[in-house]
């Protein structure tokens, strides 16, 4: 592995004179040095300096992880028993004797630790946030990334096939999950992006719902939301798709809906802010009668994991620039009666916008 964004990192702090940054995110850590791992509750961090070579610190048990990951650096461990804080304070006291600036993802980092840090450093301040940093350098994707998202987007579009195919009529929602994850497993595609969320009829007006044992009736809208892993890279796409008869309602969010997907993700191109993207969409669900069942942002970044920075919504006047890559995914959720969402994950490119997802967003009508 490179450590191109490490160097980059360290450029940074230079010019912010910061003597050290502390990060402990495990998908910054991820993306920094190639080791990942969920901790859980233990300590795992990347102490990054201006001037000397960055260390990872972890419990015992994952260093030899570490090292066969090819990390080039010094990695120190921890058994459960010992102080991780003083002794990550001693390996910077080794490279800095005094410190006075740091740097930390200060949206991730708990009051608890950081608290522990000050107390082994009280004369430093650790008054600068990094997350603006990580997040923009997560930002534009390279052509690697990007080609491992196309993957995991053609995994997702298998995972929809075999969705739909699972419906059946008094089969749960959970069951059809279970067949979609065993069919990737088969695949060798081991790991979802998040829990699939399947909701047939007016379950899926709750956006933030989940699987249930909720059965699929007949004249429903069912809502898939699903995404794979691969090679640390992930998917995310939305379809509906419909159980024998729909209403002229059902059918007309749906296609309302899928008017302001097609029309977003057509228009998205460099130059356009995330704002006036968001409003596309938004516009033609408002004048369609169903702008209060819009409830969410139109989309947000994707890559390593399956929400990033930034969000395309309102208010964020930010400029989209070839290689960022977020979701397109307007919804229309009527309590009581039936939820759509519609989504693909894109890149943009010089010209316009390349999607991960392929499969059709055309309504399917399915006779069970």
């Amino acid at each position: 592995m490179e450590y191109t964004k490490l160097q980059q990192l360290q450029t940074t702090l230079q010019h912010q004179q910061l003597d050290v940054a502390y990060l402990s995110d495990p998908m910054t850590i991820k993306y920094l040095t190639g080791f990942g791992s969920d901790p859980i509750e233990r300590v795992l961090a990347l102490v990054v300096f201006a001037d000397h070579d960055p260390f990872l610190f972890a419990p015992a048990l994952e260093v030899e992880a570490i090292k066969g990951t090819g990390w080039p650096y010094s990695v120190y461990g921890y058994l459960d028993h010992e102080q991780p804080f003083a002794m990550i304070a001693t390996q910077i006291k080794h490279r800095i004797a005094q410190p006075s600036n740091f740097g930390a993802e200060l949206n991730y980092l708990t009051v608890t630790r950081l608290r522990a840090l000050q107390d082994q450093f009280p004369h430093a301040h650790f008054d600068v946030d990094l997350t603006p940093t990580i997040e923009r350098m997560r930002l534009i994707k390279t052509p690697d990334e990007i080609a491992k998202l196309h993957e995991a987007g053609k995994w997702a579009d298998f995972a929809f096939e075999v969705g739909f195919n699972a419906i059946q009529l008094g089969r749960s929602e959970q069951e059809i999950d279970a067949e979609i994850e065993y069919a990737l497993m088969k695949k060798g595609i081991m790991e979802m992006s998040f829990p699939a969320l399947i909701q047939a009829g007016a379950h899926a007006a709750e956006p933030h719902g989940e699987t249930s044992s909720n059965q699929v009736q007949n004249n429903q809208l069912v809502l898939f939301d699903l995404g794979t892993v691969y090679d640390g890279y992930v998917s995310d796409a939305s379809r509906t798709v419909g159980v024998g008869t729909l209403s002229d309602k059902q059918k007309d969010i749906y296609q309302v809906c899928l008017e302001a997907q097609l029309t977003a993700q057509a228009a998205a191109k460099p130059g356009m802010t995330a704002a006036e993207l968001d409003k596309i969409a938004r516009d033609i669900i408002t004048k369609a009668g169903y702008g209060e069942y819009f409830i969410h942002r139109l989309g947000h970044g994707m890559g390593m994991s399956d929400h990033e920075f930034p969000s395309i919504m309102e208010g964020n006047d930010m400029i989209l620039e070839p290689g960022m890559c977020f979701s397109i995914e307007p919804g229309i959720y009527i309590p009581g009666f039936a939820g759509v969402r519609i989504e693909d994950c894109i890149v943009i490119t010089e010209d316009g916008n390349d999607s991960f997802t392929h499969t059709s967003k055309e309504l399917q009508i399915l006779e069970r």
